[in-house]
């Protein structure tokens, strides 16, 4: 395997790389290139940067790579090209402006950590590298030039001679052209300009000096027969004017002169382009009769010039003139015949496809993604631009922003309180469900998707539909959905497909008509496959939690799930589903098939993105709609959230574990009976650690190594909610009460974050503790540490971390609580997040249960005699309490 290196933006807001495995060969420039910015950027973060930005953009990077060169190397252009750098040297400041800044935000590609890509962060990296430069430039004894070309030979500083180009209406030719050169710099750092014939005056007894100050007319002399013969006659040094033929050639010669370090001021009008025909696509402007993708909707071209609207018979027209430029409607266009006849083709083919009126909803959102592929277009540099009409550009603000859609009132069987938050997200299911639209709820993890989506499955009860929904999930999810219809939605008509679920030798199946009189089955990934009435049932609605199960469009599971039948469909993720492009595709055609193309064709838009980054633009846009993500961080949200949000996790029993536990049951019942005193207590507590570690993992309760995480339900759910926090590089604790479980628990996630991480317990050094502390309170990428409870639970700050996990139950709210106040502290700036991990089934379901409902005793009593309180139950509740249940 090759090795790629990619870039991520943590939840701090900083910059970190890392290797990634790739399956294609990297050729020895890009390995070099690779390998010199990444001990660079080790050292020096904004020197690696600016070294990034001279580097040559032949040699291909990883998407996210080139996206920072191409960042960094717009701050060393604006750099080489502005007027006396020799002199201004390290006091230089180079501007960004704000659509600059939008600009290359909106053609961000998709990787880790796009979420937190902001204009702020833009912007801090942008003056970085500025205060790195003129640090670096300030050191440096020689000058500018051969400071820069340490990086390049390449780059030629702008000089200080200007060609100046405006429009010239009084004249008799359109156009007129004056060369000029920027002479001392006054006290206000401006440099005044003058013509370039007083030159001549200035450096008359010095040659040397002029030729010095024309060395970049001379070079660009070399490439350009029009300058070369302006030298030659003199006229480089007076005002004269040009025929529009003569400035089309200039114009296009304009890359020429400032590769060679000549600033050029031209008209704004071809530097942005507004001189070339286009295409205005407009669609959706009347609301369709009918709603879901195959909605048809209305559908309009036109041919643009800039703003100006031009008709078929005025592009004739212009086709008829001689190459160069043209003067139409108040605007100089550039006529290039081939251009113009390809334009008016395209223009000519969608109007054959207006006529069809036939454009469903589906296909004019294609169209913004990749409008020559759709219309089948053979130029694909053509200029079209793609616009919603009013009705559809209202739908799409409001599926981008649920502020502006109605509140929808769920029924009183629903008794969860929504945070405003939630209850927009509840709005915006609804929206999209009015528009049969497929959703996808991505949501931050702990903000509520589950309650959600309940709040969505009651509204749609209220409306009295004749048909189940399906959910499907992995089979480590159940317990938290059963327990969270039991909390909030007790109205809601459910079924388990699962054997976990129902006593042995359960029939599992349903015919037609039960379903109609449910609300909601449940059932797993692996099993959606097996129960042939899933499969023949015609769903309202198909709802995937953790989603990123299908993200593999050519397995097994996929296909299959993509074939059942559904009115519509919802996809639940906490991870950011943009962070791997290759994903997206497969999870949009669950969601809302056909939206992105077929495979094929979607692999082809996404081959030509490193060379558009437009596409990237274009993409989000498609997509956006579709995709509700908020997170702990956003303003809207964090207001309305508690500092410390605490989750019980459920897992389950594996079959392994299920043997042991139960065997350890039976020998309890044989033990407890002819026990008492001291002897009684000494078992009770003995056992209580046994069965801790029989849920922690069956190999911990048989000391006999190896740790497969396919042994424990508890490692299963570990690996599913830090697969999320790695998907999103953020870092969480995880602590045990047992010392021998913190290795374990460390080399299993080292697997999963792809790194190592930090362990501390009782048996670590003190003077070794603060490094450890040092380490994962950097800024460095270290994502995660295992404590032991009581080494860890006390004195530390660990705030860099915003999850909390704890792995195995002390049930004692006040030393779990000391533990978790390891990263709840002053200095924490994130919300935190608190996983109390919980087996379904086993003593530590019902001890928690117990402990919550207060039934039998109180907090106090539990914290001031630990786990104490449990020898004092008389033998039968403690059988109950021991004894599993399903």
């Amino acid at each position: 395997m090759e090795k790629e290196l990619n870039y991520f933006i943590t939840p701090n807001r900083s910059i970190q790389l890392e290797w990634t495995d790739i399956d294609k060969s990297v050729s020895e420039d890009t390995k070099q290139l690779q390998d010199e910015f990444y001990k660079k950027f080790t050292s020096h973060e904004y020197s690696s940067l600016l070294f990034l930005g001279f580097s040559d953009k032949n040699i291909q990077l990883s998407s996210s790579l080139t996206y920072l060169r191409s960042f960094a190397s717009l701050f060393v252009l604006k750099l080489t090209q502005t007027p006396d750098l020799e002199i201004i040297r390290d006091k230089v400041k180079i501007n960004i402006d704000e659509h600059e800044l939008l600009d290359t935000l909106e053609k961000a590609p998709m990787m880790t950590g796009s979420e937190y890509l902001t204009q702020e962060l833009l912007l801090d990296i942008w003056n970085g590298l500025n205060q790195n430069f003129s640090n670096l430039i300030k050191e440096y004894k020689g000058t500018v030039e051969e400071f820069i070309k340490q990086y390049t030979p390449n780059v030629h500083l702008a000089g200080r001679v200007f060609f100046h180009l405006v429009e010239n209406k009084d004249g008799v030719n359109p156009f007129a052209f004056l060369a000029t050169y920027s002479t001392d710099i006054d006290k206000q750092g401006q440099s005044k300009h003058v013509p370039l014939k007083f030159a001549l005056t200035e450096y008359a007894n010095s040659t040397e000096k002029l030729l010095e100050l024309l060395a970049t007319v001379y070079s660009a002399a070399q490439k350009s027969e029009i300058l070369s013969e302006l030298i030659e006659t003199g006229e480089l040094f007076h005002a004269i004017s040009l025929s529009s033929k003569e400035t089309f050639t200039f114009l296009k010669e304009i890359p020429l002169y400032e590769e060679s370090g000549i600033l050029c001021r031209i008209p704004n009008w071809w530097r942005n382009k507004s001189s070339n025909l286009g295409i205005s696509v407009s669609m959706g402007d009347k609301k369709p009769s009918a709603f879901g993708m195959e909605a048809i909707l209305d559908f309009n071209a036109y041919l643009l010039l800039g703003d100006t609207l031009l008709t078929e018979k005025e592009v004739k027209k212009l086709l008829a003139e001689s190459e160069g430029l043209a003067f139409i409607k108040n605007k100089w266009i550039a006529v290039d015949h081939e251009k113009l006849k390809q334009t008016l083709e395209a223009y000519e083919k969608l109007k054959k496809y207006i006529n069809k009126g036939d454009l469903t909803i589906q296909e004019a959102l294609k169209i913004q993604l990749n409008p020559e592929k759709i219309l089948e277009l053979e130029a694909p540099d053509i200029n079209i631009e793609v616009s919603k009409g009013k009705w559809l550009e209202e739908t799409i603000e409001k599926l981008k922003n649920p502020n502006f859609i109605p509140n929808v009132s769920t029924p009183k069987g629903f008794k969860a309180n929504l945070r405003e938050y939630q209850q927009k997200g509840l709005n915006w299911l609804y929206f999209l469900h009015s528009l049969k639209f497929g959703a996808c709820l991505a949501d931050d993890m702990g903000l509520g998707k589950t309650v959600q989506i309940l709040g969505f499955l009651n509204v749609l009860k209220s409306k009295k539909l004749k048909k189940a929904n399906l959910l499907i999930i992995p089979a480590s999810l159940i317990s938290n959905w059963v327990n969270e219809i039991n909390q909030f939605s007790p109205t809601i008509k459910y079924f388990i497909a699962h054997p976990s679920a129902h006593p042995p030798k359960t029939e599992l199946k349903k015919d037609k008509k039960e379903l109609d009189n449910l609300d909601l089955v449940i059932t797993t990934y692996s099993l959606s496959q097996k129960f042939e009435w899933i499969n023949s049932y015609s769903w309202a609605y198909i709802i995937l939690d953790e989603a990123q199960a299908i993200k593999n469009p050519g397995t097994k599971q996929s296909k299959a799930i993509k074939k059942l039948q559904a009115d519509n469909r919802i996809i639940m993720t906490g991870t950011p589903i943009e962070n791997r492009i290759s994903d997206l595709w497969s999870l949009f055609d669950f969601l809302n098939p056909g939206l992105l193309g077929n495979k094929t064709e979607f692999s082809g838009f996404v081959k030509k993105l490193n060379d558009n980054t437009e596409g990237y633009s274009r993409l989000r846009k498609v997509i956006t709609p579709y995709i509700l993500r908020r997170l702990k961080t956003d303003k809207s949200v964090i207001s309305d959230l508690p500092d410390k949000i605490e989750m019980k996790t459920y897992s389950s029993l594996t079959k392994k574990q299920i043997v042991l536990y139960q065997n350890l049951v039976n020998d309890i019942k044989k033990a407890i009976e002819p026990s008492e005193g001291i002897a009684r207590k000494g078992l009770i507590l003995s056992s209580l650690i046994k069965f801790k570690q029989i849920c922690n993992h069956p190999c911990q309760y048989l000391g006999s190594g190896g740790y497969d995480e396919k042994e424990s339900g508890k490692f299963e759910r570990l690996q599913e909610i830090c697969e999320v926090i790695y998907e999103k590089r953020e870092k969480v604790l995880i602590f045990s009460q047992f010392k021998e479980m913190t290795q374990p628990i460390h080399d299993f996630l080292a697997t999963i974050f792809q790194r190592k991480g930090l362990i501390l317990h009782g048996s670590v050094q003190v003077a070794k503790r603060k490094k450890i502390i040092e380490e994962f309170q950097s800024d460095d990428y270290i994502p995660f540490m295992v404590l032991s409870l009581k080494a860890g639970g006390i004195g530390l700050n660990l705030t860099q971390a915003n999850h909390v996990i704890h792995f195995d139950r002390w049930w004692n709210p006040a030393v779990e609580n000391q533990a978790t106040d390891r990263a709840f502290r002053i200095g924490q700036n994130k919300n935190v997040i608190v996983h109390k991990f919980i087996t379904k089934g086993t003593l530590e379901e019902k001890i928690d249960k117990m402990i919550e409902d207060k039934l039998k005793l109180s907090k106090e009593i539990i914290a001031t005699t630990d786990e104490k309180w449990i020898t004092e139950m008389d033998n039968k509740a403690l059988i109950d309490l021991f004894t599993l249940t399903v």
